[in-house]
């Protein structure tokens, strides 16, 4: 085999190492921070896409049930009504790894990934493993529409 020839398989795998290599780093830069945030959250983002934005109508009070809540994924929230007229809204992201909460029942905000659960009052923990609260979300209640601020 030539010195032409070799120089070239080397390249070639040199190539393919470097790419697989960049592969990796790129789906690690995906992976779950050691801080527990599965999921990627910026403060000050915009939207993402299909969300409403700032303003924008999310829900009327009578869709939020009294002593319940109602999630909304593309908004990345869930509002709730833990008293009569009183509505809450926290961010849907669970604070143990990342999950998006999966459900509002008897009371608390439910995350289907390793069980946690938040109060409806004021997003804190009622059942671990996480171990912080929810993250409190702006929304405006104007007559009967809910809008995130």
């Amino acid at each position: 085999m030539s010195r032409a020839e070799t120089t070239g398989a080397a390249l070639t795998r040199r190539t393919v190492l470097t790419g697989t290599g960049a592969a990796v780093f790129a789906l690690a830069a995906c992976a779950t921070s050691p801080s527990g945030g599965g999921a990627a959250t910026t403060t000050g983002a915009a939207p993402p896409t299909g969300a409403p934005a700032a303003g924008a109508p999310l829900a009327r009070t009578e869709d939020i049930p009294l002593g319940g809540g109602k999630i909304f994924p593309a908004a990345h929230v869930v509002v709730t009504q833990p008293a009569p007229a009183q509505f809450k809204a926290f961010s849907s992201t669970c604070t143990h790894m990342g999950c998006t909460v999966g459900q509002v029942a008897d009371g608390t905000i439910n995350c289907p990934c390793h069980g946690s659960r938040f109060s409806i009052s004021d997003g804190s923990p009622t059942h671990g493993p996480a171990q912080q609260p929810l993250p409190p979300e702006q929304i405006t209640v104007r007559e009967d529409t809910i809008t995130l601020a």
